[in-house]
């Protein structure tokens, strides 16, 4: 897998190909920073690593990944769930936006 920047690229290609802005793509947002629906939010959450005579040879960060739009139907999720390693955990309501959680290794 790449870098985190590279899954900046490819969540921000997602929301281009669905015709919203890229802008909406933000990492470890702060909690001042006023977001734009629909958006994708992403963070690091801790990774994985494969160890081979007790030296690492496989190293995967995991992210977080939470999709927040308006619409419960949302297209945006199901782009995330068809990427590589991405696994969906849960969905919830909050302050009239849906939000669907997936986790992957990137």
């Amino acid at each position: 897998m790449g870098t985190r920047i590279d899954l900046h690229t490819i969540l921000c290609e997602i929301m281009k190909q669905l015709g919203f802005s890229t802008k909406s793509v933000y990492y470890q947002p702060s909690e001042s920073l006023r977001l734009s629906y629909p958006c994708i939010v992403y963070r690091g959450s801790g990774g994985n690593t494969k160890y081979a005579d007790n030296v690492p040879y496989i190293k995967k960060r995991r992210y977080q990944i939470t999709v927040i739009d308006e619409d419960p139907d949302s297209k945006i999720p199901d782009f995330i769930g068809d990427l590589p390693s991405a696994s969906y955990d849960t969905d919830y309501e909050s302050d009239n936006l849906n939000h669907f959680v997936f986790n992957i290794y990137y």
